[in-house]
C-alpha cells in the first residue's frame, strides 16, 4: 500500500468515526431532553459547560503538559541532533519551527501539543534523543510534526467537548431521577417510560461509551501521523526501526499519566499487558506496534 493510500484511508477512517461519534452524543441529549423537565435548557449548558472547559485546556495543554512533564527548553549546542533534524523537517513540511522541550529520563518517548502549526510544542526525551541514530529520530520528529500539521490536538479538543457533554448529560440525569424523576415516571404514560428506562441505560454506558470511541480516534490518528511521517522523510525504514526500539524500552516514564497518555508516540506508562483479541485493544491509547510497523513496511 502506497502511503498515500494509506493516509487517505487512515483519514477517512478518523472522519467516519467522528461523525459517529457526533451522532450518537446527538441521539444521548435528545434523550435526555425527552425524560427531564428541563428539556434542552438543560442540554445548552451542559455544552456551554463542557465547551469552556475543554477551551481552556486547549489553549493551555501545552503549558500545563510541559510544566506537569518538568521539561526543560532544548539548547542548540546540548541537543544538536534533535535541534537540527526538527529544523530541517519543519522546513521539508513547510511548517514553522515548534518550540522544543526536553524531559530529563532515559525512557524513550516523545510527543506534540499545540493548538496550530503556529504555536506548537514537540518534546522529547533524552533517553530518546540518546538512543536513537539521526535517521531514526526524523522518523519520530517527522511522526510529531503530523500531528502538529494535521490538527489532531484540534480535533482531539472536539472530541474532548463531545466527551464531557455526555459525561455531564449523565450526571445531570442521574441527579434529575433522583429529585423528582421518579415521581414523573410513575405519572408518566407507556411512551415516557420507555425513555426514561433509556435515559438510564444511557447515563450509565454512554460515558464509557464515549470514552471508548475517544481511543478509537487516538488509535486512528497515530495511523495516521505514521503514514504522513513518511511523506515528510521519504524513508518508512527510519520510523519503523525507531518504533522496534521503543517497543523494546519497558522503562515508563515517571512524570506521564492517563490524561496525557494519548499525547505520546508511545504508552509512556508500560502499564498496559498484550491485549488477546479485539475487546483488549478497546482500550489501548495506541494501536499494535508491530501493527504500526508493518504498516510502515509495506508502504
Amino acid at each position: 500500500m502506497s502511503v498515500y493510500s494509506q493516509i487517505a484511508s487512515n483519514k477517512r477512517k478518523s472522519w467516519v468515526i467522528v461523525i459517529g461519534f457526533f451522532l450518537f452524543t446527538m441521539a444521548v441529549a435528545y434523550v435526555f431532553a425527552q425524560v427531564m423537565d428541563f428539556g434542552l435548557s438543560s442540554v445548552c449548558f451542559a455544552l456551554v459547560l463542557a465547551g469552556v472547559s475543554s477551551l481552556v485546556g486547549y489553549y493551555y495543554s501545552d503549558r500545563m503538559v510541559l510544566s506537569l512533564s518538568g521539561a526543560r527548553p532544548a539548547d542548540r549546542q546540548k541537543d544538536f541532533n534533535f535541534y537540527t533534524v526538527t529544523e530541517n523537517l519543519a522546513l521539508a513540511a513547510r511548517l514553522p519551527m515548534p518550540d522544543l522541550y526536553v524531559i530529563e529520563d532515559s525512557a524513550m518517548n516523545a510527543f506534540a501539543t499545540g493548538r496550530d502549526p503556529e504555536h506548537a510544542v514537540v518534546c522529547a526525551t533524552t533517553g530518546l534523543l540518546a538512543k536513537l541514530d539521526r535517521t531514526e529520530l526524523e522518523g519520530v520528529v517527522a511522526h510529531e510534526l503530523s500531528h502538529v500539521r494535521n490538527y489532531d490536538i484540534r480535533l482531539m479538543s472536539m472530541v474532548a467537548i463531545m466527551v464531557g457533554l455526555i459525561a455531564l448529560l449523565g450526571d445531570l440525569f442521574l441527579r434529575w431521577s433522583m429529585f423528582g424523576g421518579r415521581r414523573r415516571e410513575r405519572e408518566s404514560g407507556q411512551i415516557a417510560a420507555v425513555f426514561v428506562l433509556l435515559g438510564f441505560a444511557l447515563a450509565i454506558l454512554s460515558p464509557f461509551i464515549a470514552q471508548l470511541i475517544k481511543l478509537a480516534i487516538s488509535r486512528s490518528r497515530e495511523y495516521l501521523a505514521d503514514a504522513s511521517a513518511v511523506k515528510i522523510t521519504n524513508y518508512p525504514e527510519g520510523l519503523a526501526r525507531a518504533l522496534e526500539k521503543l517497543s523494546a524500552d519497558h522503562q515508563p516514564l515517571e512524570t506521564a499519566n492517563k490524561a496525557t497518555a494519548h499525547l505520546y508516540i508511545t504508552n509512556p506508562l508500560k502499564d498496559h499487558r498484550d491485549a488477546i483479541g479485539w475487546f483488549a485493544g478497546l482500550f489501548n491509547t495506541h494501536p499494535p506496534m508491530e501493527e504500526r510497523i508493518a504498516r510502515l513496511r509495506s508502504m
